[in-house]
């Protein structure tokens, strides 16, 4: 990725999101961006002249909408409106979410239609570029008007207030700032209000986990193919013409990337007899993964529209000379397919396990032992590991219970429908973690059970069983199983094995 990304309003991408968050990519605003924000701040401040009432700017807000404010009460407004917005609880949100938070609030006002100082936006992104990270708690956002108590509490720092971390170090805003010699702006009228009313932080956070969903995909299409390897499936139903005359670009690419891992094995040459039909979790895999591939295929496309979107309220338009109050803070077209997302990597995970309780049940496992070892009774092998993937699944399935329908009437029913996209989001990263477990597990069984098989196997599945005897060993006897629980977890984690695969046989998103 770039070094510096410059921000236009219109060039966010979810890889950029996480170049910035994780990677502490710097940014900066394009010229005619600066151009549009210090022509809609004109175009503002010429309306607050001539005493047009505007709502958030010389107005109350939510059930105080209808109270005008004098010139005299403006500024105060801004700085009541972030003290008393700053309403969040519990652990803090991590880093890279809130700076991927703040580099999609800069990208929103690039646009040109929030009407804040060009101070505000340039401070946000000297906080990025110097390494200034408000200190926000993690609850507290209902998804509309966009998360307001979390992005409040970052705004508290334009005021030289709040939290940051500054080098490791959990500071006064005040103390951060000046350390890292970056001006406290204030905020004047509507800059408080620019500032916080926007989808930014589960946006932020549904970008970085949709970057993470896809290589947990491939993990799992890596995995699939080790445990097709290991219970000696048949490969026709990874024909890539099966899946095209069905028509689903998902199911597709899967059925590419399972059979790419499988290149120069046995099961491809036909030197392995196979049976003539599987079970639905062997023969079944490209349908279901590429099911995932699609839901978050179309989740990263809502994703990506509210990254480049102008989320705020009201919205300014200086070349018509209008200013229109709406819900374009509204979280619920990032809520509801990343409610979807999150259900699609808890359905891969229950297939994995299903794929795993096959690995290691005699009556399924095509001639391997029971539960992986061959000193049954003594030792119970991988027994135990299933009951740890049940439990985390369970756990999935009820964190899959959308949360983009659980709405609750706030702010005495002005705010009578909210997305609950912070929950979503709140979710998936449990959903995700998880996830890392279930097909760690599973990877875990498959270089087990390989250890039973003796033909040749796909280079990708070679290369994957490599990485994981790099940090596990063969089970030979019973040993505490949750440091290779951990330990597979970690490796899922670090992408070691899904980079060392796609290093062999390309690019698993390439047909």
């Amino acid at each position: 990725m770039s070094n510096v990304h410059e921000l236009n309003g219109n060039n966010l991408t979810i890889d950029a999101i996480v170049d910035i968050a994780r990677n502490n990519a710097k940014v900066k605003i394009s010229d005619e961006s600066k151009e549009k924000i210090i022509k809609c701040r004109k175009f503002l401040e010429s309306k607050i002249d001539s005493k047009e009432v505007m709502y958030g700017v010389n107005t109350g807000i939510g059930e105080f909408s209808e109270i005008v404010l004098n010139d005299e009460q403006l500024e105060l407004f801004q700085k009541n409106l972030i003290y008393n917005h700053s309403a969040g609880i519990g652990d803090p949100a991590p880093i890279e979410y809130v700076r991927g938070a703040l580099a999609g609030r800069i990208n929103v006002h690039s646009n040109g239609h929030s009407g804040c100082r060009l101070e505000i936006t340039q401070t946000i992104v000297d906080m990025l570029n110097k390494g200034v990270t408000p200190f926000v708690c993690q609850k507290g956002s209902v998804g509309a008007s966009g998360d307001l108590a979390p992005m409040a509490q970052a705004a508290l720092l334009m005021l030289g207030e709040g939290q940051a971390y500054y080098q490791g170090e959990l500071l006064p805003g005040k103390v951060a700032f000046e350390r890292a010699g970056i001006p406290i702006p204030g905020l004047k009228a509507r800059d408080g209000l620019a500032f916080i009313n926007g989808s930014n932080l589960l946006t932020a956070m549904s970008a970085i986990h949709l970057y993470d969903f896809k290589k947990l995909i491939k993990h799992a299409e890596i995995a699939a193919a080790m445990s097709l390897e290991a219970l000696m499936a048949n490969m026709k139903p990874y024909s890539k013409k099966l899946h095209e005359v069905r028509g689903f670009q998902g199911a597709v690419k899967s059925a590419i990337s399972i059979r790419k891992c499988l290149e120069g094995s046995d099961l491809i040459t036909g030197k392995i007899k196979t049976k003539v039909q599987d079970a639905y979790s062997m023969r079944s895999s490209p349908q279901v993964i590429g099911t995932a591939r699609d839901s978050i295929r179309w989740a990263q496309e809502q994703v990506e529209i509210e990254l480049n979107g102008v989320g705020d309220n009201p919205i300014f338009f200086p070349d018509d000379n209008e200013v229109l109050s709406g819900a374009n803070f509204q979280g619920s077209p990032v809520s509801l397919p990343m409610d979807s997302a999150g259900a699609a990597i808890t359905m891969v995970s229950v297939l994995s396990e299903r794929r795993l309780n096959r690995l290691l049940n005699p009556a399924l496992s095509q001639g391997l032992p029971s539960f992986l070892t061959d000193k049954a009774g003594l030792y119970s092998g991988l027994m135990l590991s299933q009951y740890t993937a049940d439990t985390l699944i369970v756990e999935q399935r009820i964190l899959s219970t959308p949360a983009s329908v659980q709405s609750i009437p706030a702010a005495a029913d002005q705010e009578d429908f909210v997305s609950m996209g912070m929950n979503t989001a709140l979710k998936n990263k449990q959903i995700l973690e998880n996830a890392q477990s279930v097909i760690g597990i599973e990877f875990f069984a498959a270089a087990q059970a390989l250890d039973f098989r003796d033909f040749n196997y796909g280079q990708g599945v070679t290369k994957a069983y490599q990485v994981i005897r790099k940090y596990i060993e063969y089970l030979d006897e019973d040993r505490p199983l949750y440091n290779d629980h951990n330990t597979i977890t970690e490796l899922v984690r670090s992408n070691e094995i899904l980079e060392s695969v796609e290093s062999v046989i390309g690019d698993l998103d390439i047909e």
